[in-house]
Formats: C-alpha cells, structure tokens, sequence
C-alpha cells in the first residue's frame, strides 16, 4: 500500500505530507482546488509524463516522494532484484524531481534509476483509473494481460512464448542455411573452377617473403660472383699479387746468395706475404663457388613468386590470404555438398517446432476461454449490486489466422457490454455511458483486485454522472473492492465519501510565507468529515437538514 506522499513545489503545492491508511480513502473538495495536481503528483512518482510546466512558480524544480510498505510476496521485488536495486523491510521508495529546463531524474530507494524502470515498477504498485481514461480497462490492447492475470496460467503462458522464440530462431536459421545454399550453387562452376586452381598451386602461409628473399639472394649473389671473379682473375693473371711476389722472392733468394744475412728478413717477410696472398686466393675461390648456383632455381622461384602473386591480383587480396581463400571456397563446396542435408535436417526442427508451439497456443486458448466464462460469470455477478440488473458484459475472443500466432497466443481479446436486453455488445467506451462507464470499470476491478497485485487503485470520480441509489451502490462496491487492495477515490458523491475509511479535505488557501495561493490538503476527524459530507450534499450552504442526512450516511455506511 501507499504509505506517504510528500509533494514539494508541485503547480499549486509548496509543501506537502500525506500519510495514508490501508482501505478506502476519500477525497474531496471544490472543483479547481487541486484535485487533479494530487495525481499528476501520483502519477509523476510511479513514472508518468510530466515536464516543467508542473514546477510552482518561481522555483527552480519540483518532487514528488512517494513511500510503500508491500508484502513479501509482491512482484515488485522480483523486478527489484533484477535491476541490483537494493531494498529491505518490505518499503519501497519511489523519487521523481523535475528540472525547470523539462528533464527530470528518477530514484528508487535512493538509487538513480531510468525513468523505464521507474514506469516499470510504478505501473506495478499504482492502477490510476479516470472517468475518460483510455489505459486500463479501456484500452483492448490491455485485455489480453488482464484476463491472463485473473486466469492465473502462467506456466503455459511461458510455454508459449518460449516455443514461438524457438520456432522464430529455427526458422531463421533455415532461411539463412537454404540462402546461402542458393546462393553457393548459382556459383557452383566458378568455385569449383577456383579451387582447382588454387589446389594447384596450394599456397601456404608466408611463401611469398620466403620466395622473394631467395629470389633476391639468387640475384644479389650473381652480381656479387661476377664482380669477384674479375678481382680474381687479375690476382692470378702474370701482373697479379701472386706472380709478382713470388718472382720477386726469387730474385731475392739469388741476390742473397751473394750476401748471405743481407736480405734474410726480406726475404722471409715476402714468403709470409706470398703464403698468405694464396690462402686468401684460395678462399676467394672458395667464396665464388659458394655463390654459383642453377640458372634454373631462380627460374623456378620466380616463376613460383609470379604465379602466386597473379593469383592475388586475379582475387584481389593478400599472396597471404589465398590460404583463406582457398578454405573458404573448400566450405562453400563442402555447403552445396552437404547444404541439402542440412536444410532437411533443419525443415524436420522447424515443423517439430511448429507442432509443439502450437499444441501450446491451443492448451493456452482452452486456458484462456475458461478463464473467460469465469470472468463474465463474476463480472455480471456484480452488475446487479450497482444497479446495472440489465446490462451484460462479455469477453470475446477472436480466433487470429495460423500466420498471426505469436509469443501471445493465437487470439486477440477484447472486453464488451451490452446495456439493455438485446441490444449487441460493443466496446466499452463506445457503448457505455459515463455513469454506465464507471460502474462497468467498478465491476471489473472488483473482481479482477481479488487476484490483482497492485498495491493501491485510484479512481478519479469514477462515481461522476451517478447520484442517489446508484452513486450508494457505487460506495458498497469500493469498499468492498477496499478489502482486497488498498482504495483511492476522488469524490464529489457525499454516498461514496461516507463510506471511506479516511477522508481528505482539499481546499485553495492563502500561502504564509508569500500570501500566494497554494493547494491544502486536511485529514478530517470525525466532526470535520460530517461537516464535509453535509456540505457535499448542501452545496454552498450547509443546513441542519444536510448534517443530519450526512449523520444518516455515516451510520449506514
């Protein structure tokens, strides 16, 4: 239930504190003293459209705090603990400020939240129902939930959706699989084709550097042993290193004979310097050897080299990325080989889907029809106590085609009402009246908040374009329904206000602080609620005459 509400610079409001008991509250007062601001200040607290046209003058934003006390049973904390929103103690505390630039902020136990969410765990604690109000009951769209909430098969409900979500994903794949097998076998040839050749030339990873760096070795080193062999030749031609120095040893070995010791260390000297000219003769040999090869590899590596880098320019892409090529080709060979069992074996998932999802929807709809008759069964059960004994209302159900069936079932729902024997059922809105309208929705919610877990239901002169008899059993039936949920009512029926638990009196005053007008809300005693009830049925002037039919009404109610 709604514990309190605390509204700070709202429209009319300034400051405002409202502590609310369990059962049937009434509100009254005079038209324009600010009934209306009370639920956009409601409706702003459980996540509803408001801007800054709702800050009071002058101020720079507006709040609205609104605290609930829930058993432990309560959905709420299933959402609660799905979004890591902390809570304890069974409270439930739901923040909204609204900024003098439009945008506002949302808390939910004082933990920043999204205004989704806020809407999300509001429409779970509050139910706000108008005269004119078009959500709800009103609204076929919402039908559906409603009957299913009553009913009370969530289990199949879940089946349901679960097999559509199977179905839908299966048949996704199916579409994707026999695409992509279309596709591969309009290309058929022209894979085969390419993967031939690439099979050919199997390319690996990493070849072409391989390839170009023998390729420019084969002809650095051709270059290379050209240019040596020159050096050599001249080393070992008659001028060369070598044959210069060994005739001039021997010169010197004859020239020494003459003067023996002269020339010894000369001598000597050039021996080392001939003895180490031919090692380094012999080892430049070595080196041209080293570097001679085949013609015919660097032939071969480049012809390699070419081939692989023409296939790139024919696939446009990568020497590298042919090995990904060719596997990707093999896949798309390897799906039209195989695709037609794939798509088989997907066709037998998709129709083993189909049979389950719809024996489901079927054992929903048999749910949903019971559920139904009971329904209507209860609803027209309360008619006759709102003096409505010739109105009747219906829920029907309309069988959707095959194609339509969704995560929601197989039919569309949608409440109806007749209000005079023989006349056809139409929707509520267009068939009802205004007073017919509010009792229709009474009968309803009475029924329905047997089963409903919303904590508080706020009606918003529900009772209008009703008086007497009517407007007496419209009370009986709020507070009856008040035994099930905890009950707001905006009245201007003195029948309906003495059947309250508790009474607010809402009036326009004189502000102290500013002497601007501001919007008051006052809990009435005993006395005071007497007073309000006589006035409710006076009008301007409150006569003894009044008072005692008020006295009247709170002894009876």
């Amino acid at each position: 239930m709604l514990v309190s509400l605390a509204i700070k610079d709202i429209v009319l409001i300034d400051r405002l504190r409202m502590e609310f008991e369990d059962g049937l509250s009434v509100l009254s007062g005079e038209t324009g003293a600010g009934k209306s601001i009370l639920l956009s200040s409601i409706g702003l607290a459980i996540g509803f459209r408001g801007g800054k046209e709702l800050i009071r003058h002058g101020k720079d934003q507006g709040s609205v705090t609104a605290e609930f006390s829930l058993s432990d049973k309560h959905k709420v904390w299933a959402l609660l603990s799905e979004q890591a929103i902390d809570f304890e103690n069974g409270q439930v505390i739901l923040r909204r400020i609204v900024l003098k630039d439009g945008r506002s902020r949302a808390f939910i136990n004082d933990q920043s939240v999204s205004l989704t969410l806020l809407r999300l765990i509001g429409e779970a604690l509050v139910e706000i129902h108008g005269q004119h109000d078009e959500r709800g009951l009103l609204n076929p769209t919402g039908h559906r939930d409603l009957l299913d909430d009553f009913g009370d098969y969530s289990g199949i409900k879940k089946k349901v959706s679960k097999s559509y979500e199977t179905l839908i994903q299966l048949k996704e794949l199916l579409i994707n699989e026999q695409d992509k097998l279309d596709r591969a076998k309009q290309d058929e040839e022209y894979i085969r084709h390419n993967l031939d050749e690439l099979n050919a030339l199997n390319p690996s990873l990493g070849e072409e550097e391989e390839l170009a760096k023998e390729r420019s070795r084969m002809m650095q080193g051709e270059t290379l042993s050209e240019g040596l062999g020159d050096l050599l030749d001249k080393l070992l031609s008659d001028k060369g290193v070598d044959t210069v120095l060994r005739a001039t040893i021997r010169k010197m070995e004859r020239m020494g004979a003459q003067a023996p010791g002269l020339l010894e260390k000369v001598s000597e000297s050039l021996e080392r310097a001939a003895n180490e000219t031919t090692d380094a003769i012999a080892e430049l040999e070595d080196t041209i050897r080293n570097l001679e090869f085949n013609p015919y590899d660097l032939e071969n590596t480049e012809e390699r080299l070419f081939s692989l880098r023409a296939a790139s320019r024919k696939h446009n892409c990568q020497v590298d990325n042919l090995v990904d090529l060719k596997s990707e080709f093999e896949q798309k060979l390897s799906t039209i080989e195989y695709g037609d069992e794939e798509v088989s074996r997907l066709k037998s998932e998709v129709k083993i889907a189909e049979e389950k999802f719809e024996k489901n929807v079927v054992l929903l709809t048999k749910e949903r029809k019971k559920a139904a008759d009971l329904l209507d069964k209860n609803v027209n059960l309360e008619l006759p106590s709102l003096k409505m004994d010739k109105a009747r209302f219906k829920t029907f159900i309309e069988p959707l085609e095959k194609e339509n069936w969704n995560a929601n079932g197989g039919e569309r729902i949608d409440f109806r009402v007749s209000t005079n024997p023989g006349a056809p059922f139409g929707g509520l809105i267009k068939i009802a009246s205004g007073g017919e309208l509010s009792r229709f929705i009474l009968a309803l919610k009475v029924v329905l908040a047997r089963k409903t877990s919303v904590a508080t239901l706020i009606f918003d002169e529900i009772d209008q374009g009703v008086g007497g008899a009517v407007a007496n059993a419209v009370g009986g039936r709020l507070s009856e329904l008040a035994k099930n949920a905890q009950i707001m009512v905006i009245t201007h029926s003195p029948q309906v206000a003495a059947r309250g638990n508790s009474h607010w009196y809402i009036n326009k005053m004189t502000s102290d602080a500013d002497g601007s007008v501001v919007t008051g809300v006052t809990s009435l005693s005993k006395d005071k609620r007497r007073e309000e009830i006589a006035r409710m049925l006076a009008g301007a002037e409150v006569t003894e005459e009044a008072r005692a039919a008020a006295d009247n009404l709170l002894n009876c109610s």
